[in-house]
């Protein structure tokens, strides 16, 4: 017989920038329905399901309905900490809501820690319109133990930071560097968290692709840039595929290839592409598909 006072909420495990299971990036989507979860307790959740991250919807009003309001409250937990951005398990999220609670909105809106963030639906895609997170010039020498501990003995090119989204190293490495060694490319974790300063959420890694370098999809297209995202201090020694870097990606890129929109790979073992646009607004458009693979209920 249930138990009256045990509550179950609706949990969704979503592969992110994918068009196949168990690729892309998982995230757990959780419904909060008209549960009020402390923070400790999302956070508990987050730790329990153990992916890079996990995201809670909320309704702003007592008579929302996720199946037909278009705005909701969205907040993302790694294992570890709250996070202030997260593009993958936004995407996730509106996934969610357009295919298992068959939302018909056009457009979803998200009131988040970066402000409001929309999701729309292009055809088989879902269209993220997010914040562009610019970078600051850098020196090799601040970071160097932790620029050393993620890509070894790999010459660096470019470091810049960016303290928008928390915090992120972006190190560019030569284009003469093959897609195999960037793939190959395995930091030293412990010596990354050895060597972490507290205003360093992660590192991404970005190569500029090339046909010479073999940065190209399985039809032969070549990637403008690839990369990958670090972050073992929050509890993901390598994010599968990171909507949030590439927010950053984009601001960057666009000045180095003078161009805005833009065809991306993360290279990680699971792997993921996204279609990216950098708009002249201070926005960028993060581009890809989702697919829910678990549907079910966690007991609280």
């Amino acid at each position: 017989m249930a138990d009256p006072d045990v509550k179950r909420l609706p949990i969704f495990q979503v592969d992110a920038f994918t068009d196949k299971p168990f690729a892309g990036n998982p995230a757990a989507v959780c419904l909060l329905e008209d549960v009020d979860l402390t923070d400790e307790h999302q956070q508990k959740i987050a730790a329990e399901m153990n992916l890079s991250e996990t995201a809670y919807l909320r309704k702003l009003n007592s008579d929302d309905d996720f199946s037909s309001s278009s705005k909701f409250g969205l907040r993302w937990f790694t294992p570890t900490n709250e996070v202030a951005l997260c593009g993958h398990a936004t995407l996730a999220s509106a996934a969610t809501l357009f295919y298992m609670m068959k939302n018909p909105s056009p457009q979803l809106t998200f009131q988040t820690l970066s402000g409001d963030l929309f999701a729309r639906r292009e055809g088989d895609f879902i269209s993220l319109d997010l914040p562009e997170n610019k970078t600051q010039p850098l020196g090799a020498g601040k970071y160097k133990d932790i620029i050393k501990a993620t890509i070894g003995s790999i010459p660096v090119q470019e470091v810049r930071f960016c303290s928008s989204v928390g915090g992120d190293l972006l190190v560019r490495i030569p284009d003469s560097i093959t897609r195999e060694q960037f793939e190959e490319l395995k930091p030293n974790v412990q010596d990354m968290i050895a060597a972490h300063t507290e205003e360093i959420r992660g590192v991404i890694v970005t190569l500029k692709g090339s046909m010479e370098n073999g940065c190209v999809d399985e039809e032969g297209v070549q990637y403008d840039f690839v990369s990958r995202f670090f972050d073992p201090w929050s509890g993901i020694p390598e994010d599968p595929v990171t909507g949030s870097a590439h927010t950053i990606l984009a601001s960057y890129w666009a000045k180095e290839l003078g161009k805005t929109e833009f065809y991306a790979r993360q290279c990680s073992q699971r792997g993921g592409v996204l279609r990216v646009r950098l708009r002249g607004d201070g926005r960028v458009d993060v581009r890809g598909k989702a697919v829910v693979v678990t549907a079910g209920k966690i007991r609280i």
